[in-house]
């Protein structure tokens, strides 16, 4: 009987997202999200007649997810003003950690 090797689980190559191009076109929105290592291109998997804000909204909920189960980090999308029609671009940093109170603190 001939075993295959065991696979492990491989994460993304490109590394924790830095950053997302979002692009309205007639097939549908599509996205590159830009990595230490490079760019990760495809489709965002919503209706091409979706509205702006609803795109930007599930990009972001897309890289934050994939920040989370692929890197074990948060991370916060920052939307920059439109620069021409049907293109947004985003900058995505690392989420600010919660720090335990100071016990000095007094509440």
């Amino acid at each position: 009987m001939v075993r295959r090797k065991k696979q492990k689980e491989k994460r993304p190559a490109g590394g924790v997202p830095k950053g997302i191009v979002l692009l309205a076109t007639p097939g549908g929105w599509r996205t590159s999200v830009l990595t230490g290592r490079g760019m990760l291109c495809g489709r965002l998997d919503v209706p091409f007649n979706t509205d702006p804000q609803d795109a930007r909204a599930a990009a972001a909920l897309m890289v934050t997810e994939l920040a989370r189960d692929f890197h074990d980090t948060d991370v916060e999308v920052s939307w920059d003003p439109p620069q021409q029609p049907g293109s947004w671009t985003a900058q995505v940093t690392l989420a600010a950690e919660d720090e335990p109170p100071s016990p000095d603190a007094e509440g």
